[in-house]
């Protein structure tokens, strides 16, 4: 679990502060699901069958068009702190009664308590305080030359194609948070890596998750041979 140490914020990350909370609510419907970690500047295509949540994609699409996802544990209803906050970018409803949407990521935020309500769905009162880098762009880009070509070889070792040549197109964080949604490591590694603080931290944790894999496969085919 990572520690959730709060920083002082600066006087720059207090007016992204206070523009989060103005821009974005702080009760919000949540979608928990068992499997999928999102992340900010990453786009989600869901394909919504279950009562509880077509209402929730109605209400929020006919609201502003904000949600929640955040990664269920499956024990009693319990679901991980952190999670992420997106919009509704694309909406089709299907002739079987299914709802299709891309969900756009916007920021992470930490859960402070779920609120009781009459609907089917789930609603929680959320903060955003810790994360106010997810608004910002990443103008001091921290060096990712060396993730990006482990991030190759664990690719082409998974049998995993990317074109990398469009990946190149995205912005710097888009990047990094494509790279941690994408990968081929386990749920509780990408929930780490989801609530990592800063971009920096973000980058050496996936480092050194994929450094770990490939060591293993490594080892692995010289025990083989």
């Amino acid at each position: 679990m990572v520690n959730h140490y709060k920083m002082p914020l600066s006087k720059r990350a207090f007016f992204l502060y206070n523009n989060l909370m103005k821009k974005f609510p702080n009760v919000i419907p949540v979608f928990p699901l068992s499997g999928v970690i999102y992340f900010p500047k990453t786009n989600l295509p869901l394909n919504i069958f279950e009562e509880r949540y077509l209402n929730l994609i109605n209400d929020a699409y006919s609201k502003d068009k904000l949600m929640g996802m955040v990664q269920s544990k499956n024990e009693n209803n319990n679901v991980y702190e952190i999670g992420c906050l997106g919009k509704i970018s694309d909406y089709q409803k299907s002739k079987d009664g299914r709802i299709l949407i891309n969900l756009t990521g916007i920021s992470r935020f930490k859960i402070l308590k779920e609120i009781p309500n009459n609907k089917l769905y789930r609603e929680f009162q959320v903060d955003y305080e810790s994360f106010v880098g997810d608004m910002e762009d990443a103008h001091n880009e921290v060096d990712a030359k060396e993730l990006m070509e482990k991030a190759k070889t664990f690719f082409k070792r998974n049998g995993l194609l990317l074109n990398w040549r469009e990946f190149e197109k995205l912005d710097y964080a888009q990047k990094i948070n494509t790279l941690a949604m994408i990968s081929p490591i386990t749920n509780e590694e990408k929930q780490k890596l989801l609530e990592a603080i800063s971009l920096e931290n973000k980058i050496k944790t996936l480092e050194n998750i994929i450094s770990f894999y490939l060591y293993e496969t490594s080892e692995s085919n010289q025990t083989i041979q």
